[in-house]
């Protein structure tokens, strides 16, 4: 790093708390772990309830403040939580301009993401789909719309989790699970149940054993045909 730019940051420094949060979140949200890092000073401000609350109000001033809503989903309590829900939100449903971004959508990603890593087995996911059909359903959406969105929300879980032994433990057991006999919207998608062995077996492809491989690649028979070829052999 050249003075001229160790001399620029010094200067920000000395910035007013208040004014440093001004600047942060009028960057790109893509930079705040970057800028985080500067110094333990801005780090703390990242971790401060006065940013995320200007954050909220700056990105988002039409996301008014929530008292309650209908479903099993828990309220959140933070304004940090708000915004990570609405940015959320727009990243899921930016491929479908028709539906309205909405804060209930990144709210559900969050909680099925959070049940699925647990350290602990995680609740079945049937009863985790349940869950979050009850949830659109309780907030006025169609048992379409309830189906669309919670598919739309499986997919982006599966797509960012992390690539270590719990996701392929906690794919093998999704894959193994199976929910064809829940009637409409309680089942999966197909595309839901498509990805979860289209990741088994090209990015966790090295983790199975022999056994687990067939075992996996019948449960894949026994619902697609015909099966990518890209997935058999051992």
């Amino acid at each position: 790093m050249s003075i001229g730019k160790v001399d620029e940051l010094s200067d920000i420094g000395k910035l007013p708390e208040h004014v440093l949060i001004e600047i942060f979140i009028r960057t790109c949200v893509s930079e705040w772990r970057h800028i985080s890092c500067v110094d333990k000073h801005w780090s703390s401000i990242f971790h401060s309830q006065c940013f995320w609350q200007a954050a909220l109000s700056f990105t988002y001033p039409f996301a008014h403040p929530s008292n309650t809503w209908p479903g099993p989903i828990p309220l959140p309590d933070s304004p940090k939580r708000r915004f990570m829900a609405l940015y959320i939100s727009q990243q899921i449903l930016a491929s479908d301009p028709q539906i309205q971004v909405e804060e209930i959508v990144g709210h559900t990603y969050l909680f099925l993401k959070e049940q699925l890593q647990l350290s602990i087995m995680s609740p079945h996911s049937g009863i985790l789909h349940g869950t979050i059909i009850d949830q659109f359903i309780a907030c006025g959406k169609s048992r379409d719309i309830a189906h669309e969105l919670a598919s739309l929300i499986w997919l982006a879980v599966l797509d960012n989790l992390e690539e270590n032994h719990h996701t392929f433990y906690l794919l093998k057991r999704l894959a193994q699970e199976g929910d064809i006999f829940l009637p409409y919207p309680y089942s999966r998608s197909v595309k839901v149940q498509w990805r979860v062995f289209e990741k088994l077996f090209t990015d966790f492809r090295d983790c199975f054993n022999q056994v687990d491989y067939y075992d996996i690649l019948a449960c894949a028979k026994s619902r697609f045909q015909p099966i990518p070829s890209a997935w058999l052999g051992y």
